[in-house]
């Protein structure tokens, strides 16, 4: 193999558009997170992608629910359409910043640096933002209800949003305001939590927080008065976590957990369609983002069975994020060795655009990919020649998961340069972690997600993966296109018109709790999108 790791490579200020609106995106999502022990840290999710032909299939959507709201009066799935946003130029130098985020989400500090009704299911729409950065989905807090747009995080479990009493919140951003909603009580502890580039700040507090349908009230949740410039970006006011109680800095149980152990869910479980556009050049800020269910799965956008594989059972590593260990790795069909054990435990995290591993399997990884080389300028990145198309899958102790190429390929490092930039990076790079901690090694995020159905279970405690239908975009290597000409339009949208409102409608209302062979019941869908 011609690997040549000691051969460098920096990136130059004239990258190409659509890479720098993936970077910039990355960077906003890490620069959402924090440097906090295992135990003690949130995360943050972002999710974006858009095309003029999805803006019909938004509308198709919309019209659904409404159209599915007042046909019955009994409670069923409720699809919500994801939005993803893009648009924005970035910079190549955006991923490393993303990088040094993610690290600091799941505690890699750098070496240097000191340290009730009945049970239902619900669809809601999502987005997604800037070329798959990140995805989410809406939440309306007080009462009357305040709406706003939060990005939907597996890595994470806190909610929080920005308040009107922010002095350094974007003008343009929703804030909630407390004094209009007769609900609303303050807890008086402040509270901060702190990101890689920036923190944000505010007042514990209670309120009725709703989504699609479901209502708890009182829910904890953090009403921010201060954060980092560039911490969130218009129209994200916040961030909507799902990952279990023991990582939340606010000490609350997260919305989704206090509906299932509620009982208000039909199955306690959530599942993902996330979409791709992450080399439309057309792409929009907010495109439809896929779909988020709530309280049991999508027929329509699986085929065959849902491959659970249960987490981690130890004390330390219950009831954190959502944890499986990496069992396998192929590069271009041929395994490569990864270490086992505790380096192999993995994050699934819908708030994260990239993938990020242990720095021997990173290594090894891009071993096995001819002419790739370290990018000087970006610690713990890895660029490879243009023309080759990589075909890597990940396991976790079940089936083999295929990446689309596309996915792996961020764009060239410059508009003259043959090299592109991989979507595997180092995570342990500069820091001072070591294997065992607690921490997980891998952080799975987005570049796999969107190759797969994703399911979120609650009891037993499991992340399952599906086939993606051919109404979805079906699977890794079905989809695969070459490297000088990835179709992401399409390899994730519905077959036939995505105005027609007829195959929307099927995709949407075909929800199912419990396992894909269970009949129709009550589970939430979201389409989510947002990117930064």
């Amino acid at each position: 193999m011609n690997h040549t790791p000691d051969v460098s490579h920096s990136i130059s200020p004239g990258d190409p558009v659509s890479v720098r609106r993936i970077i910039r995106a990355l960077d906003c999502t890490l620069h959402k997170l924090p440097h906090h022990p295992f135990n003690t840290l949130p995360s943050y999710i972002i999710i974006s992608s858009t095309t003029s032909a999805m803006i019909s299939l938004s509308l198709s959507l919309v019209l659904l629910f409404s159209a599915a709201a007042s046909a019955s009066p009994t409670p069923g799935p409720l699809h919500i359409p994801i939005t993803r946003r893009s648009n924005g130029v970035h910079d190549m130098d955006r991923y490393s910043a993303a990088a040094t985020h993610l690290r600091g989400k799941y505690g890699y500090h750098d070496a240097n640096q000191p340290h009730r009704r009945a049970a239902s299911s619900s669809n809601m729409a999502i987005v997604n933002q800037k070329q798959d950065s990140s995805y989410y989905g809406t939440v309306s807090i007080g009462t009357p209800p305040q709406t706003f747009s939060v990005i939907l995080d597996t890595g994470s479990s806190d909610l929080w949003v920005t308040d009107n009493t922010c002095k350094t919140c974007d003008s343009s951003l929703s804030l909630f305001n407390p004094s209009s909603s007769s609900t609303f009580k303050s807890g008086g502890q402040q509270t901060t939590i702190r990101y890689g580039s920036g923190e944000v700040a505010g007042q514990v507090s209670s309120d009725s927080v709703t989504m699609g349908g479901f209502t708890i009230n009182p829910q904890t949740f953090l009403s921010v008065d201060q954060t980092s410039q560039d911490l969130v970006d218009d129209p994200v006011s916040g961030i909507m976590g799902l990952a279990f109680n023991g990582i939340s800095s606010t000490h609350s149980t997260p919305f989704w957990q206090a509906l299932a152990s509620g009982g208000q869910l039909t199955a306690p479980e959530m599942a993902f369609w996330l979409t791709r556009f992450i080399d439309d050049q057309s792409a929009m800020d907010n495109e439809p983002g896929g779909a988020f269910t709530l309280g049991g799965t999508n027929s329509s956008l699986f085929q065959g069975d849902i491959d659970f594989v249960n987490m981690p059972t130890s004390p330390q590593e219950s009831n954190t994020f959502w944890l499986l260990s990496m069992s396998s790795v192929t590069v271009q069909g041929k395994s490569v060795p990864i270490t086992s054990g505790a380096s192999a435990l993995s994050a699934i995290d819908t708030g994260t655009t990239l993938i990020g591993g242990p720095t021997n399997d990173v290594s090894a990884i891009w071993a096995a990919v001819p002419g790739s080389q370290n990018v000087t300028n970006m610690p713990g990145f890895w660029a490879f020649p243009c023309t080759t198309s990589i075909s890597i899958s990940l396991s976790f102790g079940g089936k083999l998961w295929p990446i689309n190429p596309t996915d792996m390929n961020l764009g060239q490092l410059s508009r003259t340069s043959s090299l592109c930039l991989g979507a595997i990076f180092d995570l342990s790079m500069g820091s001072n972690i070591v294997s065992g901690s607690g921490n997980p090694s891998w952080v799975v995020g987005d570049t796999f997600l969107k190759n797969v159905y994703s399911v979120f279970r609650m009891t037993p405690p499991s992340v399952g993966f599906a086939q993606l239908s051919a109404a979805a975009g079906s699977s890794g290597s079905s989809a695969q296109h070459s490297a000088t000409a990835p179709q992401l339009t399409s390899s994730l949208l519905p077959s036939g018109p995505p105005s027609s409102p007829s195959s929307i409608t099927s995709m949407m209302s075909n929800t199912n709790a419990g396992t894909p062979q269970a009949g129709p019941t009550n589970s939430i869908s979201t389409c989510c999108t947002h990117s930064r």
